[in-house]
């Protein structure tokens, strides 16, 4: 039988019972924590590394910071991510959750029937594998899992869609987003610029790694960095001329693809 740990995310301590209660019917099912807010689940996750979050991303209080933006926060720590089960009570939020690959989307109260048949597409995805071990107890270790960033998953298109012109791109080919009032410039690899009517701030929402934030004006690929001149506070990108600023708002970003590009195949001479 396979096994699947999990952490609970919400600050409804009843719904957070709840879900808990309905998955320890479910022999598979492995309780670790629970966390009422970001800040705890990010700790709690990154300490445990779950098979499974179940996450809440409409909560009752706006303090927490529980939203979909976390996950983006967990492909900042972890090379191999845990499925992501939204659970909540509307049903409007499922289109927003699947744009940030989240395994399922379950409504509140969770239901045994809902989450038999998330375990059942488990099974089917989830290679047979032992535990590995944590210490001498492994009721708390996480089965592996496929890393689940775009390299393993199909790839993401974009389709910007205008008076019925449906457009797509291949994110992968996308080396830069530059906000231009309420809509958007996507510049492509090839040179090529594509206007999108969003904001930069929804497409930082939506998108996750290789795109980081770096500027009020700028959203980069980090897989087109050629150059980051830290003295100059600008990132160069690959086959063009363009330089484009950082601030210090998002130097954190810059600093993790600093420390993404020194974890992989690297020399440093």
């Amino acid at each position: 039988m396979k096994k699947y740990s999990y952490i609970i995310i919400d600050d409804d301590a009843e719904s957070s019972l709840n879900t808990k209660t309905v998955a320890e019917g479910f022999s598979e099912l492995t309780f670790v924590a629970a966390a009422a807010d970001c800040q705890q689940g990010l700790t709690l996750i990154l300490k445990y590394q779950p098979s499974l979050v179940f996450l809440e991303i409409d909560p009752k209080k706006t303090s927490g910071d529980l939203s979909l933006s976390f996950i983006n926060e967990l492909y900042r720590y972890l090379s191999i991510m845990p499925k992501i089960i939204v659970t909540t009570l509307k049903k409007e939020l499922a289109y927003d959750a699947i744009q940030y690959g989240v395994f399922d989307y379950l409504l509140k109260p969770v239901l045994e029937t809902d989450l038999l048949k998330t375990i059942l597409k488990l099974d089917k995805i989830v290679p047979e594998t032992p535990f590995a071990k944590r210490g001498d107890d492994c009721s708390t270790a996480a089965v592996p899992f496929v890393k689940s960033t775009p390299d393993t998953e199909k790839p993401l298109i974009i389709c910007i869609k205008s008076y019925g012109d449906y457009r797509y791109l291949n994110a992968a080919d996308i080396s830069y987003f530059q906000a231009d009032n309420n809509s958007t410039d996507i510049y492509l690899k090839s040179g090529e610029m594509v206007t999108a009517f969003k904001t930069l701030k929804y497409f930082e929402n939506v998108l996750s790694y290789p795109f980081f934030r770096i500027h009020n004006s700028y959203i980069i690929n980090r897989n087109y960095v050629a150059r980051i001149h830290n003295g100059n506070s600008v990132c160069y990108i690959k086959n063009s001329s363009k330089k484009i600023p950082f601030s210090k708002t998002y130097k954190s970003n810059i600093d993790l693809i600093i420390a993404n590009f020194s974890a992989g195949n690297y020399l440093e001479v």
